[in-house]
């Protein structure tokens, strides 16, 4: 990162003259070619997301999550009306546009507007969304809405630092990854370190340029299967447009 010098000959911060403290993101849908963003409602989405999870042959997807696994639907639709009500974390149901149905969860989460800041957690992905097209399109609807829509400076992911496919997922979708909190939380009468990651303004033309090309249509085939894997589509971004210092 570039610095400068104050009167003093003491290095700070590159000068942001022209920032302002960003909006709070607004609850409302956010559309995508194959799926749909809804701000969560136990209402209209807790029986289907039931439906979508009760499709998992065991609980091992709740290991590294600070809520579940739920032994019966009251309990789970309880935990979706809790989220539902808050307002940060700000919960969504991810929509399959063809079935029509909830099929996961994601939240946008620690929204700091007046540094323009925000984490992506609570991803609770059904066995009907993991490792699909509209997986990544979910990520990359939230990732849009808070660079391109709102203007914020930075965007994190964090994870159980033994949560190996959170942190490969991490990667794969364009974040860095910044370093270890060890011993950041308790959860589950177990201690967390957090892996940290995260991508900033000067990182997502790049980021954002390799998840379009990547998302397009035309990347796949008849049986949905992709022509162009997403690192490769990133290659190509990075020499086309190079990393930015803002």
């Amino acid at each position: 990162m570039s610095s400068s010098v104050n009167q003093y000959q003491q290095p700070i911060g590159f000068p942001l003259p022209e920032w302002t403290p960003r909006l709070y993101p607004p609850q409302q849908p956010l559309e995508g070619r194959t799926c749909r963003l809804e701000p969560l409602s136990a209402q209209q989405h807790a029986e289907g997301l039931w439906a979508a999870w009760s499709q998992a042959a065991d609980e091992r997807d709740w290991t590294w999550m600070f809520s579940g696994p739920f032994p019966n639907y009251p309990a789970f639709c309880t935990h979706i009306s809790a989220q539902s009500a808050s307002q940060d974390a700000l919960h969504f149901a991810v929509i399959d546009r063809q079935s029509l149905q909830p099929v996961g969860t994601l939240a946008l989460m620690r929204i700091d507007p007046q540094h323009g800041s925000m984490e992506v957690g609570h991803v609770a992905f059904s066995p009907r969304l993991k490792r699909t097209t509209m997986a990544t399109e979910a990520h990359f609807l939230l990732m849009a809405l808070a660079f391109d829509e709102l203007g914020y400076r930075r965007y994190e992911w964090k994870c159980d630092s033994l949560n190996a496919a959170s942190r490969q997922a991490a990667l794969r979708l364009g974040f860095q990854y910044e370093g270890l909190f060890r011993q950041a939380a308790v959860y589950k009468g177990r201690n967390r370190d957090t892996a940290w990651f995260s991508i900033i303004d000067g990182e997502w033309p790049t980021v954002s340029a390799a998840l379009r090309q990547w998302l397009a249509a035309e990347n796949f085939d008849v049986q949905g299967q992709q022509r162009r894997s997403l690192q490769a589509f990133r290659a190509q971004a990075l020499h086309s447009c190079p990393r930015q210092i803002l």
